[in-house]
């Protein structure tokens, strides 16, 4: 009976120290669930009365079907790349046209009606809006147009080559939307553009004849501008080279203009396995129903798809979002794979954020979020050289014996070898 009952003593004692961790833990995401709430119940309600609003006067305008609207031809036939026709659907003061009418004779911008559609009308702020449209803050000269050094890194046409086994295939300067971060923006010209055969030849030659390429990058611009046959053509040869392995597409149409993932280009692209997806979602508002279903069209035909988030100031640099994100993401069965840290190219610095304040958000994920949701951080380093991970540093201090650490909690812990 005795030790029954020390048994017993044991147990609640353990239980009690258990149900006390535990409300720690609460604590450390209380803050977080308050947010996701409130951010979630907010984004519904845009989606519900402000994105519908907005399609139906865009299908209104464009005097288009429902049909139309989930037509990816349809889409980029119509999107939105002039002040005029923009501010059919969004108010701009004077200052605004203006504006916007320099900007545009510098660096090109347009948007899909989908992307529109998602928009603040009423705030220019607006995480959305700002990843889409030009702002004065482009008109800032510093950094470079090609920081990257892209052009030094190209050894046949259309390829860039950073590393020993692996490269890249830039197929074609257009986008659905041109993003105002893009770190290509020196590439996309006043019309979309497709390599020619002739250079896309050399470029799948150059790779047959370097048996160390392993790994091939097909990408841009977006490679699903391009039309199913030519893409399946480039890819088909790409396959049939013996050394190259892996095959990866790297687009933002999935974020975009979802309607371009259509049943027939996802039965092309399973056939040549194995392949893989990397796209870019930025923000939780991009994470619509279309979005998601385009993401599960791609997942359910095998191929495996990763997120490439870049940190962009008053978009994503807040630890709550970037956690709703890469969570949101792995509903989606789109694994967080990368946030790269925001490019010095000329006109996008005010998106730009310190290194310390990207390591802190690191530093939050760990231990408030699975592991699976949290991607590495990549700075890529200037001139062509590669990417740089970077990670908060854990160890406080070491010794031939011994190793001091800190944990997500900020707990020291000492560790022998």
């Amino acid at each position: 009976m005795k030790d029954s009952r020390i048994n017993k003593n044991e147990n609640s004692e353990k239980r009690r120290i258990s149900l006390e961790r535990a409300d720690e833990l609460y604590a450390e995401i209380e803050d977080y669930l308050q947010f996701k709430d409130e951010f979630m119940r907010e984004t519904e309600e845009r989606r519900d009365v402000m994105s519908r609003k907005h399609k139906d006067e865009l299908m209104e305008y464009f005097d288009a079907s429902e049909a139309d609207w989930n037509d990816w031809h349809w889409q980029l036939k119509n999107r939105i790349s002039s002040v005029s026709l923009l501010s059919k659907f969004i108010k701009l003061s004077d200052s605004q046209v203006d504006m916007f009418t320099e900007i545009s004779k510098k660096y090109r911008w347009a948007t899909t009606p989908y992307y529109l559609s998602l928009m603040d009308y009423e705030d220019m702020k607006y995480p959305i809006n700002m990843m889409a449209l030009p702002t004065a803050m482009e008109n800032d000269m510093s950094g470079e147009m090609d920081p990257m050094g892209e052009e030094y890194t190209n050894p046949a046409p259309c390829i860039t080559r950073r590393y020993p086994n692996r490269l890249i295939i830039n197929v074609t300067s257009s986008c659905a939307m041109f993003c105002r971060h893009c770190q290509r923006r020196r590439c996309i010209g006043e019309t979309d553009r497709i390599e020619s055969e002739e250079n896309i030849s050399a470029a799948i030659e150059y790779i047959k004849n370097t048996r160390e390429i392993r790994d091939v990058l097909i990408t841009g611009g977006d490679p699903m501008m391009l039309p199913d046959e030519l893409l399946e053509s480039i890819i088909k040869r790409v396959r049939e080279i013996p050394h190259v392995e892996i095959i990866r597409i790297g687009t933002r149409v999935p974020v975009t203009m979802p309607q371009r993932i259509t049943r027939e280009l996802v039965n092309m692209l399973k056939k040549y396995h194995p392949l893989f997806i990397n796209t870019q979602f930025n923000h939780p508002g991009e994470l619509t129903e279309d979005a998601v279903r385009a993401c599960s069209m791609l997942s359910d035909a095998g191929i495996p798809l990763g997120n490439q988030m870049v940190f962009l100031k008053g978009i994503n640099n807040d630890k709550y979002i970037v956690q709703l994100l890469n969570e949101g993401l792995l509903k989606a069965r789109v694994r967080p794979y990368y946030i790269f840290h925001p490019k010095q190219v000329r006109g996008t610095r005010h998106f730009q954020i310190k290194v310390e304040e990207g390591l802190k958000i690191m530093k939050y994920l760990r231990g408030h979020t699975s592991g699976l949701a949290i991607p590495q951080y990549i700075l890529n380093a200037p001139h062509g050289y590669g990417k740089i991970p970077l990670l908060p540093n854990y160890i406080e201090e070491s010794d031939d014996e011994h190793v001091k650490l800190r944990t997500w909690e900020n707990r020291e812990v000492e560790v022998d070898y």
